[in-house]
């Protein structure tokens, strides 16, 4: 990235991959400060919808007749194919190339910044971060991997200068960050088409808190497996059950849909606490946010205000019907440890309900690397039905499908197509329904629910 780049001195900026939950985030960022956006993205969906109604010019072909013929900068998501020709055309041109992480890397440079990392858990506890932030009156910037329900954005901004950040581990994208203040959650295998090992994976991690702040706090879920190599001048444990952890939950039970507990600190203890969202992860998430928010020195009492008003996030655990015949719940879920949290989570809400688990599974890489542990993980259910993999930016890959995790199940499985589906379900009739991937079953969420709601 140039050194002499800097958001004022941008006029007109290029987003190549606009449509993604977080560079749009970025997008209308550099939008609201009064720069001419400009992106491309392959197909139209409702937030290239949004951005197109905040004043932001949205292409969707691959062509640079269709291009601006000058911009100052170009901000690129790794996930754009090698061949794109927006970006080859760009390219011999005198625009600043830059990397999503780059433009987060600019934006936060003059900011206090919360840096919210882990392989899983990241969009919820940020977008909780910056709504117990947003709601106390405290106020932040928010780049956020989710819609936050309780506002209908992924982003906001606020003349304090603080920002809450997703901390991305893909492409090693976090290490870009300044950060003050870091909470990791888990550091599962993933991405390893980029990392190669478990071990490198985690490596990363640790150079991630390395970039502490002087004077920073790093957040850290209690029984990590590196959580003694991880840095910080300022360490809190979380759990939700481990008493020896600095800050835990107490006195947890469900009442009336809603997951009410206290949660005590090193030297401090917040009582009568209500969370409205399902999911016994999202309830240890919410430690993070009240870890953070008494670090920043919030009133106990607008923090709870904020947990109880907490809505969630889209396809975080989302309740799309709630009816006595259906109960439908859609969640973004895409590693083996997601869906096990999920599953797990839905069925204790609802121990008397038939679950059925339909599974777009997403990567063939990621599909060949934990076959065994979404088997696994599937198995919790009663049945499966498994879509094909959403190949998103990979090409197709010889021998993987989404039979290589059929044939490592116990429970009922079926591998289905989109278009065999709907007669699926209308003949199944489901009472307890979870959809789950990262790819494009989001789109088969508003059929399933009219066709639930019909059948039901």
């Amino acid at each position: 990235m140039s050194e002499l780049l800097n958001i004022s001195s941008i006029r007109r900026a290029y987003f190549v991959g606009i449509g993604g939950i977080g560079m749009s985030a970025l997008a209308r960022y550099f939008n609201s400060k009064g720069v001419e956006v400009f992106g491309y993205d392959k197909t139209p969906t409702s937030l290239t919808e949004t951005l197109r109604s905040e004043g932001i010019v949205v292409q969707f072909v691959d062509d640079p007749a269709f291009c601006p013929a000058h911009v100052d900068v170009v901000v690129y998501t790794p996930a754009i194919p090698a061949d794109s020709k927006i970006m080859a055309f760009f390219r011999g041109t005198s625009a600043s190339m830059i990397k999503r992480s780059e433009a987060l890397e600019l934006i936060t440079s003059e900011t206090f910044n919360i840096c919210i990392a882990g392989t899983h858990g990241k969009t919820t506890t940020s977008t909780m971060v910056a709504h117990v932030l947003r709601s106390s009156g405290y106020g932040c910037n928010a780049f956020l991997g989710g819609i936050a329900t309780n506002y209908g954005t992924n982003f906001w901004s606020d003349e304090r200068p603080v920002s809450v950040v997703e901390a991305d581990e893909y492409d090693r994208s976090f290490l870009k960050l300044s950060p003050d203040i870091i909470s990791i959650s888990s550091m599962d295998a993933d991405h390893l088409d980029i990392y190669g090992t478990a071990d490198e994976m985690e490596n990363a991690f640790v150079s991630f808190t390395a970039l502490l702040r002087p004077g920073g706090t790093l957040v850290v879920r209690k029984g990590l497996k590196r959580e003694h190599s991880l840095k910080g001048e300022n360490k809190i444990t979380y759990a939700i059950d481990d008493t020896t952890a600095d800050v835990h939950a107490v006195n947890l039970r469900i009442e009336h849909g809603a997951y009410r507990y206290s949660v005590q600190g090193k030297h401090w203890l917040l009582n009568d606490l209500e969370l409205n969202m399902g999911g016994l992860h999202n309830v240890e998430n919410s430690l993070v946010a009240i870890a953070i928010a008494k670090q920043l020195g919030i009133e106990d009492e607008k923090i709870k205000q904020a947990v109880t008003s907490f809505k969630g996030v889209r396809r975080r655990f989302e309740y799309i019907l709630r009816s006595p015949g259906c109960v439908f719940i859609d969640d973004y879920a895409h590693h083996p440890s997601e869906l096990k949290a999920l599953i797990n989570s839905a069925r204790g809400l609802y121990p008397d309900r038939k679950c059925t688990v339909v599974f777009q599974p997403h990567l063939f890489s990621r599909t060949r690397d934990f076959a065994a542990g979404f088997a696994e993980s599937l198995d919790l259910a009663d049945e499966v039905l498994l879509l094909p993999i959403y190949p998103a930016r990979e090409l197709p890959t010889p021998g993987i499908n989404s039979e290589m995790i059929a044939a490592k199940m116990t429970s009922k499985v079926i591998n289905v197509s989109r278009e065999e589906l709907p007669g699926l379900l209308t003949d199944k009739r489901p009472t307890l329904l979870i959809t789950a991937g990262a790819g494009d079953i989001d789109q088969l969420v508003e059929p399933i629910k009219q066709l639930m709601t019909h059948t039901a």
